[in-house]
């Protein structure tokens, strides 16, 4: 991989380890289901021109493959961050969607795995015990839970894509945006919440800036990036360096969050990222997949 790919690949870690960061901070400032719809209505306008209709086959995996990795997911995530002052756990604990995904391909499509495999997907959710042995964690069980939830959803939306044909990661992105507003404007009016932030919160450029970085920069910039790298380079080459993720958002959450982790979260939280490393070595790199969407950031 040529100098300017890896310096792209970092970039891109980068910009999704600050994610953690901006949707951190800009649901301290509005709720986070109204950052939600502002942020896939933000990528829709912008991602509009991209739509394409897909093969009729493909509509109902489509839908679903959308609310578990778009509405779903991020509303969960996003709720977890407005209750929690700790970015590091949550960064660390989004990861265990790897071998839920794992996990969720043996039992529904079938796939098999070997004993190296399953003890990957072993260490990596004895480290998400280990982090819950944390003093820091256990304050914030409700936040855990969030998180776990949020990870499972991923993994469901992971895991239906595969079944995706004819759908470019931009088209995709676009349709995610679309067919996730209608749910989660329906969350919001289930739940009794504004769908628009205050006048005060509308009319900060701050508030805008940050979710402008995650819905273009960390949404379209980071994922079309991604995809034109897997384009170039096979898999293999590419995948592994996503565990820059959590950790350089471990990173940015203890110098500009003032995140202090916890021992049994360092340790966890390296327990769940060997876990990660290991499933992804053994079980992507037997063959090149089609083209699926990075850790949602």
């Amino acid at each position: 991989m040529p100098a300017s790919h890896f310096l792209l690949l970092g970039l891109i870690c980068l910009t999704w380890a600050g994610n953690f960061i901006a949707a951190a901070w800009v649901v301290g400032q509005v709720e986070p289901l109204s950052f939600t719809v502002i942020r896939f209505a933000m990528v829709l306008v912008l991602l509009a021109p991209l739509l394409k209709l897909p093969a009729r086959s493909q509509w109902g995996g489509l839908v679903l493959t959308c609310w578990f990795m778009g509405g779903i997911h991020f509303a969960l995530l996003f709720v977890a961050l407005g209750r929690s002052s700790d970015i590091s756990s949550i960064a660390l604990l989004m990861q265990v969607y790897v071998p839920m995904s794992t996990l969720l391909a043996v039992m529904v499509l079938g796939e098999r795995i070997g004993w190296r495999t399953t003890a990957g997907i072993l260490v990596a959710f004895a480290g998400v015990l280990v982090m819950g042995l944390d003093p820091l964690v256990l304050a914030q069980m409700d936040v855990v839970v969030l998180v776990l939830l949020a990870a499972l959803s991923l993994a469901i939306g992971t895991m239906l894509m595969r079944r995706l044909q004819g759908i470019s990661v931009l088209n995709f992105q676009a349709w995610n945006a679309l067919l996730s507003l209608p749910l989660l404007i329906g969350l919001t009016l289930v739940l009794g919440e504004s769908m628009l932030p205050s006048a005060e919160a509308l009319a900060r450029p701050s508030v805008w800036s940050a979710i402008a970085y995650s819905a273009i920069g960390a949404s379209i910039v980071g994922h079309g990036g991604f995809y034109w790298l897997i384009q170039r380079h096979e898999v293999n080459t590419v995948t592994p360096y996503l565990l820059l993720v959590p950790v350089l958002a471990v990173v940015l959450g203890i110098v500009f969050w003032g995140d202090r982790p916890g021992p049994r979260l360092m340790l966890g939280g390296g327990m769940v990222l060997a876990g990660v490393l290991w499933i992804t070595l053994r079980m992507r790199f037997r063959r090149r997949p089609p083209p699926a969407q990075p850790p949602a950031s």
